[in-house]
């Protein structure tokens, strides 16, 4: 099993966006020539040899223990998120004959609880952020994603490229970031997924910023949080989300959005909910039939 460059890499972008002031050391800073900390510096605070740092960072085919990962995590201040993901990376990445993905269609349980929540905004994702599966005023409120072609309904290539969502998300550089996160998470996890890497690609040619992003090895596994929407129908609106997956199967995730009760955006969304009153309470994104009759196919043939 030989350890993925991809976990090399991480571990140089983290070790190079600290300095020695922030990791506790001597500045030191007058013979630098390249930011952040040196490998041996890193490699003291993790209570590892220079020489078996060094080795971790070039990809090259050892198998750290858990305490020796927990002390790099600590010597280069990765968040739980970071963290977790560096394990990914380790566990994943490492074997290169993983075989593919499976592909996908929307879990029962998931499908039950769309259908539940209510009058409120609600999408089923996917891996990739791919949309399975969705109420009118989701796609009401962010896009018609059912009517897109099918490589385009996929949430996180729909905030970055779209320009209707740079328009829509009064804070789209941070929403937009925390989108490309989530994908190196799920590329993390799914490292043989030919359409993540495909997306990647994609979203690395037509966007300087998710190449900078992606370049950082920008990391989010937010699972809830708050936007602030200029909705060309109802105006500004300030919605919570909250993302709710099933522990057996983590790669999909209900992403459901509310605003706060009696609030002039509670209102607005009311109002959006109104021109959507006459469509069914759920509609399944074509890219959930697709993948369903091709994941059929397989278990068939």
């Amino acid at each position: 099993m030989g350890q993925s460059a991809e976990f090399g890499k991480f571990l140089k972008a983290m070790r190079s966006r600290l300095t020695p002031e922030n990791a506790g050391l001597a500045s030191g800073s007058a013979g630098r020539r390249v930011p952040g900390l040196r490998r041996e510096e890193i490699a003291r605070l993790a209570d590892v040899s220079t020489d078996y740092y060094t080795r971790l960072e070039q990809g090259r085919n050892i198998h750290p223990s858990r305490a020796v990962l927990d002390s790099v995590a600590r010597a280069l201040r990765l968040d739980p998120s970071e963290q977790a993901h560096m394990i990914d990376l380790l566990e994943n990445c490492a074997n290169t004959q993983r075989p593919q993905a499976s592909a996908q269609g929307v879990r029962p349980a998931l499908r039950q609880l769309l259908d539940a929540v209510g009058n409120v905004p609600a999408l089923l994702l996917g891996r990739r952020t791919d949309v399975l599966a969705g109420n009118p005023l989701a796609f009401l409120l962010l896009a018609d994603f059912p009517a897109l072609p099918a490589a385009e309904r996929n949430l996180t290539r729909w905030i970055i490229l779209d320009p209707l969502a740079r328009e829509l998300f009064r804070d789209w550089p941070a929403v937009a970031s925390e989108a490309a996160g989530s994908l190196r998470v799920d590329v993390g996890r799914h490292p043989n997924d030919a359409q993540a890497n495909q997306l990647v690609g994609e979203l690395a040619v037509h966007s300087e910023q998710f190449r900078q992003w992606w370049a950082g090895h920008r990391v989010a596994r937010g699972s809830a949080g708050s936007v602030r929407l200029h909705h060309p129908v109802v105006g500004d609106l300030e919605l919570n989300f909250e993302d709710l997956s099933l522990r057996d199967d983590p790669d999909q995730v209900l992403r459901l959005y509310s605003a706060k009760p009696g609030s002039p955006s509670a209102d607005s969304l009311a109002l959006l909910g109104s021109f959507g009153a006459g469509s069914a309470a759920t509609e399944e994104s074509p890219l959930s039939q697709e993948t369903r009759d091709a994941s059929g196919a397989a278990n068939t043939g």
